[in-house]
């Protein structure tokens, strides 16, 4: 399976490479919005202010939504973030920055005073229901957090997480295709490698189901 990281200038992706070349993905990186789009599963990693990140992803935003039409996408950290309908972080009191309204939410602060943040190290996931993406991964099992913004955990949610207040570790859309993590799989051990190697295989099937969609 050739799965395409978006290079849009945020952040080190050699160890998302790296991981999904473990989780047998065949891997390439590319900033060109043709290849992208020509893509048969997508990444989108993200670290950072998410002002940032949806200003220096803006080239990509038509390829990412007609893609997300037929194409497996999975974002990481802020590429979840941007996934969501609006984020507060950086917007002005009482007002939001429009995220990708591929996944229905809003992304929060952390609460003030509640807990420390940014949210850095690991904790514990609970499985909120069945998904290809969460396939091997059990309630208790542990992942890497660097964040301190997020959303709520709602019918969008795969897997929460409690910290403060339980949010989205793993979220995607209604059709189950564009889907993300909260936590860096490619630093979460195991249960990252799982998960990485879950979205491979759902790619994989993805395709397999559909080939008519992997042929346009």
């Amino acid at each position: 399976m050739n799965v395409t990281i978006i290079d849009y200038g945020v952040g080190n992706l050699r160890s998302l490479r790296r991981g999904l070349e473990r989780a047998d993905a065949t891997v390439s990186i590319s900033d060109d919005p043709a290849e992208i789009a020509a893509a048969e599963a997508l990444v989108l990693s993200g670290v950072g202010a998410f002002e940032e990140c949806v200003r220096n992803s803006k080239p990509f935003h038509d390829v990412l939504l007609e893609a997300a039409e037929d194409t497996p996408i999975l974002g990481i950290c802020v590429g979840l973030q941007l996934m969501f309908t609006e984020s507060e972080e950086g917007a002005p009191e009482g007002e939001t920055i429009s995220g990708l309204d591929l996944i229905s939410g809003r992304v929060v602060r952390l609460p003030r005073g509640e807990v420390k943040v940014p949210h850095m190290g690991w904790n514990e996931l609970a499985i909120e229901r069945d998904h290809p993406l969460v396939a091997d991964i059990a309630d208790d099992d542990f992942a890497y957090f660097v964040h301190s913004y997020c959303c709520a955990a709602d019918e969008h949610t795969i897997a929460s997480c409690d910290y403060g207040f339980e949010f989205a570790a793993v979220a995607t859309n209604e059709a189950g295709n564009v889907m993300g993590t909260q936590f860096h799989p490619e630093k979460s051990g195991e249960t990252g490698l799982q998960l990485l190697e879950n979205f491979v295989d759902y790619a994989r099937a993805y395709h397999a189901d559909a080939p008519e969609a992997a042929l346009e």
